[in-house]
Formats: C-alpha cells, sequence, structure tokens
C-alpha cells in the first residue's frame, strides 16, 4: 500500500481574511479549514502560528496564496500592509519546504484539481487540444488574471497585476467616467470598475450622471438589478460592458483556447448575468478578429476553495 503524500500547510491571504487548510497531495483535508480576520491579527506569521498551535498540525511543506505581487520570493499584500518572505514563511510554520504564489497564479494551479461540480461552463467555445493555453480572471475586492501554460516540463501559471492596467475608454462619457472612479486622478484603473468596489463606483457615476446620486453597495446593486431596478440594472450593465471589453483584450494578448475561467465572490455572482448584459458583443467587438473571439470557452470558478486547492496542487506538481 503507498505511502500517504506529506501533509502541506495551505493558505489564501484576502485584505479581509485569511484561510488556511491541511492537505496531502492535491487534496484538502476536510474538516481542516480555518478561517481569521486579519485585523485581530498583528501579522501573518501570527495567524499561521495560531492556526498551527489550533490543529495541533506539523506539515512538511507550506504554499500561501495573497493579493498582491510575489517577486523573488517576496509577497506584498496591496490592501494591506503585510509583506512575507520564503525564509519567514518556513520559520513560522517549521516547515522545509514552502511556496508563495500571487492569488490568480493559485487559481490556475486549480484548474487541473478541482472537485467535480466546481466548474461551470458559460459559453462552450471550440475543440481545444489538450494543454491549451487558460486563462483565469479574478473579479473581488480588486481585479487579476493569471495565463496558465502546459509544456514539457508541465503546467506553469503566471503572475500579473492586470487590475491596474490602464482602464479602456471609447467616449467622452467613459472619460467622465473614469475621472470619477478614480477619485480624480489621471490613471483609471480596471480594478477602479472591475471589483466591488468598482461597481460600487459606477452606481455612484451612474446615478450622479442622472442627476439622482445614491450610494449603494455592492450586493444591494445586484440584488437591486435582479429585482429590476431601474439604477442597479444600468450599472450591471456597465460592468459587463467593459468586464467584456477587459476579458476580450486579455484573451487577444494570451490565446487562451483552453478556456478563459471567472473566479473570485463578484465573478461568480455577475457571471449569471452575462448573457443578458451585453457581455458577447464587448468581448467579440475586437474589429477583424471579432470570429477569433468565438474560439475562448468561458467558464465559472464555482469552488470558493480554489486558491487553497491551487496552493496543494503547486506543492504537489513541484515537489
Amino acid at each position: 500500500m503507498p505511502a500517504a503524500a506529506p501533509l502541506s500547510l495551505v493558505a489564501d491571504i484576502g485584505a479581509t481574511n485569511t484561510r488556511i487548510a491541511l492537505a496531502r497531495g492535491r487534496s484538502l483535508l476536510s474538516g481542516a479549514l480555518r478561517r481569521y480576520r486579519n485585523a485581530d491579527h498583528a501579522s501573518l506569521q501570527d495567524i499561521l502560528r495560531t492556526f498551527l498551535e489550533d490543529t495541533g498540525a506539523r506539515p512538511a511543506a507550506a504554499c500561501l496564496a495573497l493579493a498582491g505581487p510575489v517577486h523573488d520570493g517576496v509577497g506584498h499584500m496591496t490592501n494591506i500592509d503585510w509583506n512575507i518572505d520564503l525564509p519567514t514563511l518556513k520559520r513560522a510554520t517549521g516547515v522545509a519546504r514552502a511556496g508563495l504564489l500571487n492569488d490568480l497564479q493559485a487559481h490556475g494551479y486549480a484548474l487541473a484539481a478541482l472537485p467535480g461540480g466546481a466548474l461551470r461552463q458559460i459559453r462552450p467555445g471550440q475543440p481545444a487540444a489538450e494543454g491549451a493555453t487558460r486563462l483565469v480572471i479574478g473579479i473581488g475586492t480588486g481585479f487579476n488574471s493569471a495565463t496558465v501554460y502546459t509544456g514539457p516540463g508541465g503546467r506553469y501559471a503566471t503572475a500579473s497585476e492586470t487590475g491596474h492596467v490602464s482602464l479602456p475608454c471609447f467616449s467622452a462619457a467613459d472619460l467622465d467616467m473614469a475621472r470619477q472612479i478614480s477619485g480624480g486622478t489621471r490613471h483609471a484603473t480596471v480594478e477602479d470598475a472591475l471589483s466591488g468596489p468598482g461597481l460600487e463606483r459606477l452606481h455612484g457615476w451612474l446615478t450622479t450622471h442622472a442627476g439622482t446620486p445614491h450610494a449603494a453597495s455592492a450586493p444591494e446593486i445586484m440584488a437591486g438589478a435582479t429585482a429590476g431596478e431601474p439604477a442597479a440594472r444600468e450599472t450591471l450593465r456597465l460592468f459587463v460592458r467593459i468586464l467584456g471589453t477587459v476579458a476580450g483584450d486579455l484573451a487577444l494578448a494570451t490565446l487562451p483556447f483552453g478556456g478563459i475561467y471567472l473566479a473570485g465572490a463578484v465573478g461568480r455572482a455577475v457571471a449569471p448575468h452575462l448573457a443578458g448584459y451585453g457581455f458577447a458583443e464587448a468581448f467579440a467587438d475586437k474589429g477583424r478578429f471579432a470570429d477569433l473571439m468565438a474560439a475562448f470557452p468561458i467558464l465559472v470558478i464555482e469552488e470558493d476553495a480554489a486558491a487553497l486547492t491551487g496552493c496543494a496542487a503547486y506543492l504537489a506538481e513541484t515537489g
């Protein structure tokens, strides 16, 4: 009987919460997931030590996915003043082997390890060769993407900071919107619009532009759109149109014939509305390359723990 795979610690560090679990191979252990509020802890190292004390676990390896850039073994959180590097991670967890990933990279590694039912197809696209490039787009508190390539050495998910590229604008109204949602700065980013806070900013601009300024939270806007509230519906229509444009740009940059995968809480929330709010039209609006856009399948990752599964898969594939 083959020996059990070594125990691994995997974590998904967001702006508000950190989730930590244990895994063997690519599989998360049932009942081992813990969630910690970042504001209740002085550092990420403190959370990791608390988890190990809570569970009594002694993992052999650890991998963290964090919402921010990772470079040369150092991770920097974007929306919280926390940094971590590989030597610090090893000391905090007592492991011999460790990895740091951007959270969208982790989603990319998860694609081949997600449980059945975790992926839902929105549009079929065209059949693609095994190992075709895939693109993951994450929409939540922020926005980012990762491209997943497969070659002779295995799979590799690239890191990026796509949320901070310039927001596409095509009209005077777009420019006015960009100025408002960026707080008046010269650089409006994709994340300024395509995120939970971005949905709220778009709603604020639209209602102000209409002479009826009104603040609403992202869940309120989504609920209002479902209920047929005009301002909420118009906000969602604008959000979906921008998402279609940006996703189409990313598709042309990466050629993901293996599929485009939407992830994150906002990504999952807007996915059912894409067909009725103009996503396909905005996605395909690429001039002489419009026909090519139909080749890319579009799916949504329904699994909330995908980043944790991706960390486990990364350790299993690189061990």
